[in-house]
């Protein structure tokens, strides 16, 4: 017999909407096939509420912003995002990490993700 309480379990889960600044969009579809449906599959699971084991804080830039890093064909391949601004998720950035110093990124693109971050809070403020 079934409790009252059961259908609390068996909520929908809810999609949480992607948001693409730039050309963050277009450059995930220049990512090679393989690599695109693996951070595809990624961002769904950030849209319904999880987080990849791959995702790490991006530090300086701004509370919840995350950064999917994946290696893919001896390459690598990062997507920033924005979680924490209101109900939707807020995609910054994406690139082939070229840096020559290991893993570090690039100041121009800590620029850019900066500015993009800006931009998403201000959308994200006038669309409450």
């Amino acid at each position: 017999m079934a409790n009252a309480g059961d259908d609390d379990e068996l909520e929908t889960p809810v999609l949480r909407p992607l948001v693409w600044i730039g050309n963050a969009r277009r450059n995930i579809q220049a990512f090679p096939e393989g690599a695109q449906k693996i951070i595809g599959d990624e961002l769904q699971l950030i849209q319904f509420g999880g987080m990849p084991k791959d995702a790490k804080p991006f530090k300086g830039v701004g509370s919840g912003v995350f950064e999917i890093a994946l290696r893919y064909d001896a390459e690598a391949y990062r997507t920033v995002l924005a979680v924490q601004l209101g109900e939707k998720i807020y995609v910054l950035h994406a690139f082939q990490n070229k840096s020559k110093k290991g893993i570090k990124t690039t100041k121009h693109d800590i620029e850019l993700i900066k500015k993009r971050y800006a931009e998403a809070k201000e959308r994200a403020e006038y669309e409450e």
